[in-house]
C-alpha cells in the first residue's frame, strides 16, 4: 500500500555564523509571508531571498539568504 504524507516545511537562516531553524508559523502561508512574519524578529530578512525547497529528512527545507553584500 502506498501512503502519501505532506512534508513539513522548515525555514533556515544564518545569523552571526550560526544556522537557525525556524518552524513554519502557518502551513497556509506562502514562503514570502513566512519571511515577512519572521522579519519582525530578524530584520535582516526584509532583504533576504528565499531558496528551495530542498527535500531532506522528510522536510521541505527553505533557506533565507541575505542579499546584502560585504564591502571589500
Amino acid at each position: 500500500m502506498l501512503v502519501a504524507t505532506a512534508l513539513k516545511r522548515v525555514f533556515l537562516m544564518t545569523e552571526k555564523g550560526t544556522e537557525l531553524t525556524l518552524t513554519d508559523p502557518e502551513p497556509s502561508f506562502s514562503k514570502e509571508r513566512v519571511r515577512d512574519f519572521y522579519s519582525h524578529t530578524y530584520p535582516v530578512l526584509t532583504t533576504a531571498t528565499i531558496e528551495g525547497p530542498e527535500v531532506q529528512d522528510d522536510q521541505l527545507r527553505y533557506r533565507f539568504v541575505n542579499t546584502i553584500g560585504t564591502k571589500g
